[in-house]
């Protein structure tokens, strides 16, 4: 018998149009003999439509409620920090992806900082600035120019700016203030960028996918523009001796067990000029699914082709929502 699966996609963010384009490339590649789909999209507006009907937010909870899986396939705010994932839970229906808590974690910058620092990973120097808050004279000093300005929780680089010049910084942070009320400032690091997938297997191995290394030919840094409407080169497997490789997926790994993940996590890295010490950029904890997104591309260079990445990662969540039953 098919397996009955929702995918949630759309949403209230900034990354609606990004969500709908890993949902097209996740619907494309699904085994429709293996599952019998029903398309759920959330609208900007927060109007919810089911196989293309609009209906109410009672009747797609409905729908929801009746499946053996839910994948949301949402990204940023009202979607992948925790908002839906606590309503899949309430509706007691599996679902595919970061918990509760993992999720509402690595969607906050600052706090995903505090989290892999305190387990002794490196990350960025920064400063988290509140709405009201300007950075003083002595962080200036001590992060030193240049910097990058970013909403606390929003993804997709969506509001980032690159400050080279102290006079560009109220506009960067009121740019970075339009997606979210807390704002982080981080020191600029010279080095390369380096995606990193961990992935959950049915038998509980948790592997680290071919490093991924980002080459940016026409943007200043990897911006929103870079990331979907090209101007990006991704080299798997990023040109790394075998023992900075195994430092960075040992780091991905490690990351994915502090922040209580599951299933999946795409952790970005920079690796300084002639270090082999990794610092920890940020986590994605649903990286985009779009032909062009890193997170498949890694797994298809390390030999699992997107249908049977989609089958590790529903058969994972029927697989842990039985665990649970068992536990409790």
């Amino acid at each position: 018998m098919s397996t009955r699966l929702a995918v949630l996609f759309g949403g209230r963010s900034g990354e609606h149009e990004v969500s709908r384009r890993s949902a097209e490339s996740i619907l494309a590649h699904l085994d429709r003999e293996a599952y019998d789909v029903t398309e759920v999209l959330i609208g900007r507006d927060g109007g919810w439509t089911v196989n293309g009907t609009a209906t109410t937010f009672s009747a797609a909870l409905d729908v929801l409620s009746r499946q053996d899986v839910v994948f949301p396939a949402l990204h940023g705010p009202y979607g992948e920090d925790g908002t839906v994932q606590s309503m899949l839970e309430w509706l007691d229906v599996a679902y595919v992806g970061n918990g509760v808590f993992a999720s509402a974690a690595g969607m906050d910058k600052a706090i995903t900082k505090r989290l892999l620092t305190a387990e002794g990973l490196r990350v960025a120097d920064g400063v988290s600035l509140r709405l009201d808050e300007e950075l003083s004279e002595a962080d200036r000093e001590w992060l030193g120019l240049p910097v990058f300005v970013k909403p606390s929780r929003a993804g997709s680089s969506l509001g980032v700016s690159k400050v080279e010049d102290w006079s560009q910084l109220p506009a960067a942070l009121a740019l970075a203030r339009e997606s979210d009320s807390r704002v982080l400032v981080e020191r600029g690091i010279k080095g390369r960028e380096i995606d990193v997938a961990v992935l959950e297997h049915l038998d509980g191995r948790i592997e680290a996918g071919p490093p991924l290394e980002i080459n940016v030919s026409s943007a200043a840094f990897f911006d929103y523009e870079a990331k979907y409407e090209g101007g990006a080169v991704f080299d798997i497997p990023a040109k790394l001796d075998p023992e900075t490789t195994r430092i960075l997926q040992d780091r991905a790994v490690q990351a994915f067990r502090a922040l209580d993940c599951r299933g999946l996590l795409r952790v970005d890295f920079f690796l300084p000029d002639g270090e082999t010490e990794p610092i920890l950029n940020e986590v994605n904890t649903f990286p985009g699914f779009t032909a062009k997104s890193q997170y498949p591309q890694i797994w298809q260079r390390a030999g699992l082709e997107f249908p049977a990445l989609l089958e590790i990662l529903i058969e994972g969540a029927r697989k842990e929502t039985r665990l649970s039953a068992v536990a409790g």
